[in-house]
């Protein structure tokens, strides 16, 4: 893994990623992604760092995912569009990234004899969204390729999770956050172990989809630990009250995170 190509780069997890890869010695690290201004702030937190490589581009572009990929031996397939009510109302919108950007990566990285590891959600496993929908199918379509495959609970602290949304909610004055239902669960995954996770994949290259073992906890506990109240407003058919990653392990079933524990936990979030 010295020579890396990390899609959608300039995320939450590329930066983790792209720490994690410079520590452990990567000569180069190619990032691509459509924005300028993220690429702009991203080489500036990371002090214009030579191993790095800045590409625009956007996976729906096979010639350029093919330039991106030239002299790697690993890409780390992380671009697609996240947000559940965006997918909801642009599904066609979530096919070309998810979907076909997916099939971009996969096939080109075969057809390069190049190792590639596709990150996918919770979301991806009985989907209900069409987020989830277009997630599953970049699943298969990699899984059909020889990539190999992770599948993950949202990480903590991930752009435009539960965590970061409340937390600016509350900074600007708010006595109450927005929850769809209290009793839903989700599942909590540190970033660092978002990054483990791949990279043992990577390493390993399993014919099924890698799975981690993780905690959950419920939004009502989470806006309790975050000591403000809550604003019911209903889980629309899109979205699940539960979630899961395999057949018969859901988050309603995982291990419960205390509202202490989560108090703690917040805490390096």
């Amino acid at each position: 893994m010295k020579q890396v190509l990390i899609t959608g780069g300039t995320g939450f997890f590329g930066k983790a990623m792209v720490t994690r890869l410079l520590l452990e010695g990567a000569e180069r690290v190619c990032i691509l992604s459509r924005s300028e201004s993220k690429q702009a702030a991203m080489r500036r937190e990371f002090h214009n760092d030579p191993r790095l490589r800045w590409m625009i581009g956007d996976v729906r572009d096979r010639l350029r995912v093919r330039r991106a990929m030239r002299h790697c031996d690993l890409v780390i397939h992380a671009a697609a569009l996240k947000r559940i009510e965006v997918g909801h109302y642009n599904p066609g919108e979530m096919v070309q990234t998810n979907v076909i950007g997916t099939k971009h990566v996969v096939e080109e990285a075969e057809d390069a004899g190049i190792d590639c590891v596709v990150l996918s959600t919770d979301k991806a496993f009985e989907p209900v969204s069409a987020y989830g929908y277009s997630k599953a199918l970049g699943e298969s379509l990699a899984l059909a390729s020889g990539a190999s495959v992770v599948r993950y609970g949202n990480v903590a602290g991930s752009t435009g999770s539960v965590i970061p949304t409340w937390r600016e909610l509350i900074a600007g004055g708010a006595k109450r956050v927005p929850v769809t239902d209290p009793e839903c669960t989700r599942f909590w995954m540190w970033a660092w172990e978002a990054v483990e996770l791949v990279l043992e994949t990577a390493r390993t290259l399993p014919d099924e989809p890698a799975i981690p073992m993780l905690p959950a906890y419920r939004l009502g506990d989470l806006a309790e630990a975050m000591g403000v109240e809550m604003e019911i407003r209903g889980l629309p058919q899109h979205e699940k009250k539960h979630e899961s990653m395999r057949q018969g392990e859901s988050s309603a079933m995982a291990r419960r995170m205390s509202v202490d524990e989560l108090r703690e936990a917040l805490a390096h979030v």
